[in-house]
């Protein structure tokens, strides 16, 4: 087992992100070791099929010792640079470069943060100052998706529509606005592509009139909504939303810190929806989570309506280490391993994926198994003609983890019993097959939990 006082140390110390506290005091920390392609180990040697990929976002795969040395030599020549006083770093430079050329239609310029939260935030900053460069400055309402997730920072998070992430904490606040999600399985107008869109549309237009067509300044929404419960719109859904947004005249920004860097398949999911937003927002896997690194894609047209907005004065947003030369150089380092095969490998691991979960559907737990490549759900239930939740007694979120983790797996548990998979791109066949039937053991034994039993009873 762990060394009792690291464990002793960590209930002491260190603060655990969207955690209870005091129930993470009471249980002790689990201590992640070493990691080797899609398995980890624990500091007790438990060997484990990581089915997440981290936090969604290793999806390189762990232990590419090309991306270590990538590191190591930008450490040894320049481990720091800032992008201030208009000076820069190489690996910088070319990663904006390279990024650009890969991303969607104009979305030439390339913002890089820390990570996914304070991309959001900086896309908020941005749309601010461009309408007010364009004499609106009125436009500063920002609508959203229920059930959508853009971060943990206080703006982002009021972004978010997540129960946990505003109580307690005074947001969202007023001018931000949502509108339901697409959530099919569970969608009030049934499971209709069209009448899914449809319903979208509609609910879009209401909210900008009800806010008033002047007043809105941009709409965000994932291709996939991962932490609300990894949510596919029916195909044609962005493309949709899209064109009303710009039917509406308002800014479009697509959120892809899940999705983009072959999660879905492609490099960037707005490919296989054919749409150009206005911004995209990524992280995770442009570093494949070995260092911290996010970035916002900006049009060339809002760009340049920043700059002449601007003329001589500057643009007042900056974070120390954006534009980091260690992580720029990872991030170039990653995109050639995407490019030279793990895209491609994950791209039929994907469809292996699906398939496996697909063939879960005859296990009693289960009302709906959803995704799109890497990237996948399965919903579990007590009942699936009336489609009813695990009940909040069996402690889904808990239970189904510790199980999955019994079980040498790990995946992402949600509250409402709804089973998150993003595993890395670099997965064998037997990695795959491992995740499937270590996901239906787990089932089996949630089966036997005396609380399902009960609701399974009615």
């Amino acid at each position: 087992m762990y060394s009792n006082s690291l464990v002793e140390l960590d209930r002491a110390h260190l603060v655990h992100p969207v955690a209870s506290y005091r129930n993470h005091e009471k249980l002790g920390v689990r201590v992640l070791a070493s990691a080797k392609g899609a398995t980890v180990t624990d500091a007790s040697g438990k060997q484990l099929v990581d089915g997440f990929a981290g936090l969604w976002c290793v999806n390189a795969g762990y232990g590419h010792e090309s991306i270590v040395e990538a590191a190591a030599r930008q450490m040894r020549e320049l481990p720091y640079a800032t992008t201030y006083f208009g000076l820069g770093s190489e690996p910088a430079i070319r990663l904006a470069a390279e990024l650009a050329e890969r991303a969607p239609g104009d979305l030439d310029h390339v913002y890089f943060t820390l990570g996914g939260s304070d991309a959001v935030d900086s896309t908020v900053r941005f749309i601010r100052y461009y309408w007010i460069a364009r004499g609106q400055p009125q436009r500063d309402q920002f609508i959203s998706l229920e059930q959508g997730y853009h971060g943990s920072s206080t703006v982002g998070a009021g972004l978010t529509a997540l129960p946990s992430f505003h109580a307690g904490f005074g947001i969202p606040f007023d001018w931000q606005h949502k509108i339901p999600s697409h959530y099919a399985y569970r969608n009030p107008v049934g499971q209709d592509p069209q009448a899914i869109i449809n319903a979208s549309l509609a609910a879009l237009r209401r909210k900008v009139e009800e806010i008033g067509p002047e007043r809105v300044a941009a709409f965000y929404a994932e291709p996939i909504q991962g932490s609300g419960g990894v949510l596919v719109p029916p195909k044609g859904w962005m493309k949709a939303m899209r064109a009303l947004c710009s039917e509406l005249g308002i800014l479009f920004v697509a959120d892809e810190v899940i999705t983009a860097f072959g999660r879905t398949g492609p490099l960037f999911a707005c490919e296989e929806d054919e749409i150009v937003p206005d911004f995209i927002t990524t992280a995770k896997g442009l570093t494949s989570g070995y260092v911290p690194m996010g970035a916002v894609f900006m049009s060339d047209h809002v760009y340049q309506t920043i700059a002449d907005g601007a003329g001589g004065a500057a643009v007042g947003h900056g974070y120390t280490y954006s534009a980091h030369p260690v992580s720029a150089a990872v991030g170039l380092e990653v995109l050639k391993l995407y490019e030279t095969s793990l895209l491609a490998n994950g791209r039929k691991a994907g469809v292996r994926l699906m398939q496996g979960l697909e063939g879960l559907k005859d296990h009693p737990l289960v009302g709906d198994v959803r995704g799109r490549g890497m990237l996948a759900a399965v919903e579990l239930v007590v009942d699936k003609e009336k489609k009813t939740p695990l009940p909040a007694a069996a402690e889904p979120a808990r239970r189904v983890f510790d199980r999955a983790w019994e079980n040498g797996l790990v995946i992402r548990a949600f509250a409402n019993g709804v089973l998150g998979y993003a595993p890395p791109l670099c997965c064998t066949d037997a990695d795959i097959d491992a995740i499937v039937e270590r996901t239906r053991k787990t089932l089996d034994d949630t089966l036997a939990d005396p609380d399902i039993r009960a609701a399974l009873r009615g």
